[in-house]
């Protein structure tokens, strides 16, 4: 073994940690992965988060890195577009892009077990339950209970925090470095529900991610590979408590999403809404990721934010490319790069937070504007006509790795300036429009406009 092979742990087995350990083992680092929860690929029942996942570029770029990409993607289940649900049952569909832009609906555990396999082929070592307990950030050392009580020390060159928005490597770091902090739970909560398949087959059209939008509140449904729906519903708090029987709740599933009762079935809901509570949804904003040259955090122990543009996974496995492509600017130079990732990542991080928070109230409401959906269509064929210099917002996000701080700069530029054209081109309808109607009505006089005719038939009219 060479002594000065540099040694890395990882906190957190979860999604991006498992997947920043294939990452640092691939540059030739002895890396040991340290996990709080048992081994997610030998548990019956594995607590925690089960919305579905939607994979899209930037995630699947980084699985690309570290060859599992196919393999991913073969498993998913693909969606072209948003099949809007109104409250009457009728419904319509919302292109994400174009016909080569698509999502991938991807099951959260067989991911993670995925990657804990390729993690443990490129060399890692893996812990399970171990629980953090202390961390010494100037010496690199780093403290664990083992699953029988018993402390395990280790010292290493890189601790490595992807231990998720509650992170207890965070937590550590705060009491060591100035570090900016925020945190916000947003008043919705959710709850998930599933809709089995109908005679062996999918219940619903099969490549759509399914939005029943209420303006303050929504249902999603995605669909999986044992032909199944994972269905969310995002509500206020307060609209959860209107559900405490089983008649509110199906009188409240009757008014606002009659077309999913014979698809979930009536017991079913009534079981999981009344028998269960929401979970809540939080954002996590903190400021620098790093402390000197020994200790990082990435992921949700960085930048948590809410499941709405469905860019949390995929912005976690973007922060091991971003990582990785500084290692390589910098000959894996820990002194430079830890400091470089902060300064590079952190604006991206933020403004990814705050697009999700914004997502949120484009699905639950803005899908139902006239407006939203034409402003849509006029995106679409900007795009289309000038594919390199109009990039809708969805695209930019979602299909690109484009910066997320350069995205919203962009988006906002491109608004300003297609909202403005579009209100001079109605204007000017709109002029044209009333010209020639006050031609016809008898509205000029001797050549010139006449307003008192105009009042005369204002008063007819109304």
């Amino acid at each position: 073994m060479d002594p000065n092979r540099k040694t890395v742990a990882i906190v957190g087995g979860g999604l991006v940690g498992a997947l920043q350990a294939s990452f640092l083992a691939k540059r030739g680092f002895k890396v040991e992965l340290f996990e709080a929860r048992e081994d997610i690929r030998t548990a019956e029942i594995v607590k925690g988060r089960s919305i579905n996942l939607a994979l899209s570029v930037r995630g699947r770029t980084a699985l690309k890195h570290v060859g599992v990409e196919e393999k991913v993607v073969r498993e998913g289940v693909r969606m072209d577009a948003r099949r809007i649900h109104n409250p009457d049952g009728s419904l319509y569909s919302v292109q994400y892009g174009s016909n080569e832009q698509y999502l991938l609906s991807i099951d959260r555990r067989k991911l993670n077990e995925t990657l804990l396999d390729v993690a443990e082929q490129n060399g890692v070592v893996t812990h399970f339950l171990h629980r953090l307990t202390r961390c010494d950030f100037d010496k690199g050392e780093i403290a664990f209970e083992g699953p029988d009580g018993k402390t395990v020390d280790v010292k290493v060159d890189l601790i490595c925090g992807c231990d998720g928005a509650f992170s207890s490597v965070r937590r550590q770091l705060m009491r060591s470095v100035r570090m900016n902090f925020s945190q916000m739970y947003i008043p919705h909560g959710y709850m998930e529900l599933t809709i089995p398949p109908k005679d062996g087959e999918f219940a619903m059209d099969i490549n759509f991610l399914h939005i029943w939008p209420r303006d303050e509140f929504m249902m999603i449904a995605l669909p999986n590979n044992d032909k199944t729906f994972t269905c969310t519903l995002f509500m206020p708090f307060e609209n959860f408590e209107q559900m405490k029987t089983e008649e509110d709740t199906m009188n409240y599933f009757r008014k606002y999403f009659i077309d999913s009762i014979p698809l979930i079935g009536e017991d079913d809901i009534k079981k999981t809404v009344v028998g269960s509570s929401p979970f809540p949804l939080i954002t996590v904003k903190c400021s620098p990721y790093h402390t000197g040259s020994n200790a990082v955090i990435m992921g949700d122990a960085a930048h948590a934010m809410v499941p709405f543009y469905g860019q949390g996974m995929n912005c976690g496995f973007e922060d091991c490319i971003v990582f990785d492509e500084i290692m390589e600017k910098f000959n894996n130079d820990l002194t430079k790069v830890l400091p470089e990732y902060s300064r590079i990542r952190n604006p991206d991080a933020e403004a990814m937070c705050d697009l999700a928070l914004y997502n949120y109230i484009e699905m639950r409401s803005k899908v139902n504007s006239r407006w939203f959906l034409f402003r849509k269509k006029v995106d679409n064929i900007l795009h289309w006509l000038m594919p390199n210099t109009f990039i809708p917002l969805y695209t930019m996000v979602t299909f690109s790795r484009i910066r997320y701080h350069t995205v919203i700069n962009k988006w906002h530029a491109q608004d300003k300036l297609v909202n403005g054209a579009l209100i001079t081109v109605m204007g000017a309808s709109l002029v044209g429009m009333v010209y020639m109607a006050s031609k016809k009505a008898g509205l000029h006089m001797n050549g010139h406009f006449s307003w008192n005719k105009v009042a005369e038939l204002f008063h007819q009219w109304y």
